[in-house]
């Protein structure tokens, strides 16, 4: 029985997390005023327009945070934890649903950036075309993260700022986000 279950727990846990790279992509393109005439960019709006468009007439931008993608990744996050506890026989309280999926976005946004930063690093090392429309894209994504580091961290032509900035992002996994979702869970199952 525990077979199935995992089984069944990698199938949500993959769909929910492509579900949720769409809209992180376009809560992040959006941050980061990434170039709309990327055909990446525009499969991202054009699938999660759909879905944000109603919402963000109730949820309208802060600054250049578009509220509404936050408000869906976090849902997705809860209705994931809902069905994995669901799978199990469980049923877990509502705040601590609420604070582990907080967590889990949270923990999502962080692995997506410290994956993005070592794909776009790996692309850098291997002299991809900078019209390649993934490069652009990652390229655009990880500069604000990268803008304060850029060029300070160099010795003997290598630049370690993107190394420094997965540190920053691992670290922050495991002293916030961790914690969070410890007290989550100690929430959801009243323990």
């Amino acid at each position: 029985m525990s077979y199935l279950v995992n089984a069944l727990s990698f199938i949500v846990e993959l769909a929910f997390g492509a579900a949720a790279t769409l809209f992180v992509l376009r809560l992040l393109a959006e941050a980061s005023r990434v170039d709309f005439h990327n055909p990446l960019s525009q499969f991202v709006y054009r699938t999660t327009n759909p879905v944000l468009a109603p919402i963000r007439r109730l949820l309208p931008n802060w600054r250049r945070i578009n509220i509404a993608a936050l408000v869906i990744v976090w849902l997705l996050m809860l209705i994931k934890r809902i069905v994995l506890f669901a799978l199990l026989g469980l049923f877990p309280h509502v705040l601590g649903l609420i604070v582990l999926s907080i967590a889990d976005m949270l923990d999502f946004i962080a692995m997506f950036y410290v994956v993005l930063i070592f794909i776009w690093s790996l692309m850098s090392l291997f002299q991809v075309e900078t019209y390649h429309p993934v490069y652009r894209l990652a390229g655009s994504l990880v500069a604000p993260l990268m803008r304060p580091l850029r060029g300070k961290l160099t010795a003997g032509g290598l630049d370690f700022a993107p190394w420094a900035v997965m540190i920053v992002l691992i670290l922050a996994r495991l002293l916030l986000v961790s914690p969070l979702t410890d007290l989550g869970a100690r929430l959801a199952l009243g323990v």
